[in-house]
C-alpha cells in the first residue's frame, strides 16, 4: 500500500497544477501577460509564460497534504531539508517569473540560481558521499562547491531544451518516472526508508508535469517559462543528490542484493546522468559552441538540438517525440542493468539507439533520395510533388519556428 500514498500526492499535484494552469492561461490571455515573440522563439503567436507558477503552487499543495499524512512523518521530521528545498524553489520561481516578464540579464539569473543551490546545500541536501567504494568528501567546502555546481548545471540544462511545446514537461515526466521506479526498488532492496524526501519530491514533480502537459502540448496554450524549467531542474537535481546519499558503502560493496552484476553499484551515479542525457548534451554543445564564438555561454541562439531537428525537416510534434524517445531508451536502458545481465542491457540500449538514430536522420535520407532522382532526370510528377512538399514543409517549419 506504500505506492498508493505516493500516487495520492502525485494525483493532488497533477490536479491542482492543471486547474491553476488553466486559470493562469485564461488570466494571462485576458490581461495580455505575455512577452513579445523573440527571434529565437519557435512559436508564431504570443503565448503566456507563467505556467511555472501553476506548477510551483500545485507542488506546494501536494507537499502540504503530504505533511499531514502519517506515512510521511519521517520526511518532515527533518524540516530543515524540506524548508531549504521550498525556499530554493521559491527563489527560482521568482527569478524565473521576473525573467519571463522583464527578460533579465544572464548574470542576474545565474546569481539567483547559485543562491538557491547554496540554500539547499546549506540545509543538508548536498553531495557528501559518492557510491564508489563509499568515498566521502571530507571538506565541507568541496561538498558545497560540487553541490552548487551540479544543481546549477542541471537547472540550466533543463532550461536550455525548453524550446518546443511539451518538451520539458514530457522529458521530465519520463525521466522522473524512471527515477522514481529506481528509488522505490532501492528502498525495497537496500532496505532504506520507503518514505523519504527524494521519492516524495520526484512523485510530486511527476504530478506537476502530468497536470501541466494538457495545456502545454502542441499547440501550447501556456508555457512553463524559465520559472517552470528552472524549478524542474532544481527538483530533479535535489532528488538525485538525496538518493545518492542513501546508498551506503556497505550496499555498494555488496551489489549482489540486486543481482550478480557489478553494474548496479554504479547506478546511483549513472542513472541521474542517463535521465538527463538529452538536456546535458544540448547544454554541453551550446556552451562549447558559444565559447568558441567568443560569446557568453548563456547567450541565446537558435542552434539547440530541437532547432536542428526542425531544420532537418521534422515537424514540431515529431521533434518532441524524438526527444521523448531518446530519454526513454537511455533511462530505461540504464535501469535495465538492475534486472538483467549487463550484456543484455547493453544490447537493449544499443538496439534502441540504432532505431532512434534512423528515425532522427530519416528526413535527410528522404531528401537525398529525392535529390538523386531529380539529378538523374527520371523523376515522375509524384517525385516532384514529394520533393516540393518536403522542401516546402521544411521551409514552413523554419519560418514558423524562427
Amino acid at each position: 500500500m506504500r505506492i498508493v500514498v505516493y500516487l495520492l500526492v502525485t494525483a493532488i499535484s497533477a490536479g491542482v497544477t492543471f486547474g491553476l494552469a488553466v486559470v493562469t492561461w485564461k488570466l494571462s490571455s485576458r490581461y495580455r501577460l505575455y512577452p513579445k515573440i523573440r527571434e529565437r522563439d519557435v512559436h508564431t503567436r504570443p503565448t503566456p509564460r507563467l505556467g511555472g507558477v501553476a506548477m510551483f503552487l500545485g507542488m506546494a499543495v501536494a507537499f502540504g497534504v503530504a505533511s499531514l499524512l502519517p506515512d510521511f512523518a519521517i520526511v518532515f521530521s527533518e524540516p530543515g531539508k524540506v524548508l531549504g528545498l521550498a525556499g530554493a524553489a521559491l527563489i527560482i520561481v521568482l527569478i524565473g517569473v521576473a525573467d519571463d516578464i522583464w527578460d533579465l540579464d544572464w548574470l542576474t539569473k545565474l546569481a539567483g540560481q547559485i543562491i538557491a543551490a547554496g540554500l539547499i546545500a546549506w540545509q543538508g541536501i548536498q553531495v557528501s558521499t559518492l557510491p564508489i567504494g563509499g568515498q566521502t568528501i571530507v571538506s565541507p567546502y568541496v561538498s558545497l562547491i560540487i553541490t552548487v555546481f551540479a544543481v546549477v548545471l542541471v537547472m540550466n540544462a533543463i532550461n536550455f531544451i525548453d524550446g518546443l511545446d511539451g518538451l520539458v514537461a514530457g522529458v521530465a515526466l519520463i525521466a522522473n518516472g524512471v527515477f522514481f521506479v529506481y528509488t522505490y526498488l532501492l528502498q525495497a532492496q537496500a532496505q532504506t526508508e520507503y518514505f523519504n524526501l527524494a521519492s516524495l519530491t520526484t512523485a510530486v514533480l511527476i504530478g506537476a508535469c502530468i497536470g501541466f502537459l494538457p495545456v502545454n502540448f502542441h499547440p501550447a496554450k501556456l508555457f512553463m517559462g524559465d520559472a517552470g524549467a528552472l524549478l524542474t531542474g532544481l527538483l530533479m537535481a535535489a532528488s538525485a543528490i538525496l538518493v545518492t546519499g542513501q546508498v551506503t558503502s556497505d550496499f555498494v560493496t555488496r551489489p549482489d542484493q540486486f543481482t550478480a552484476s557489478l553494474v548496479p553499484g554504479f547506478i546511483p551515479i549513472l542513472l541521474p546522468f542517463a535521465v538527463l542525457v538529452v538536456p546535458l548534451l544540448d547544454f554541453g554543445l551550446a556552451v562549447t559552441r558559444r565559447l568558441r564564438a567568443g560569446k557568453s555561454p548563456f547567450t541565446a541562439d537558435r542552434k539547440h538540438l530541437h532547432h536542428r531537428l526542425l531544420d532537418m525537416g521534422h515537424s514540431h510534434l515529431h521533434a518532441v517525440l524524438i526527444f521523448y524517445g531518446w530519454t526513454l531508451v537511455v533511462s530505461l536502458g540504464c535501469l535495465a542493468y538492475m534486472f538483467m545481465p549487463w550484456y543484455m542491457a547493453t544490447l537493449l540500449i544499443a538496439a534502441g539507439l540504432v532505431i532512434l538514430t534512423i528515425i532522427t536522420l530519416s528526413p535527410l535520407s528522404r531528401r537525398k533520395a529525392l535529390e538523386a532522382v531529380a539529378q538523374s532526370g527520371t523523376e515522375t510528377p509524384a517525385d516532384v510533388a514529394r520533393f516540393d512538399g518536403l522542401d516546402a514543409a521544411s521551409e514552413e517549419e523554419t519560418l514558423e519556428h524562427s
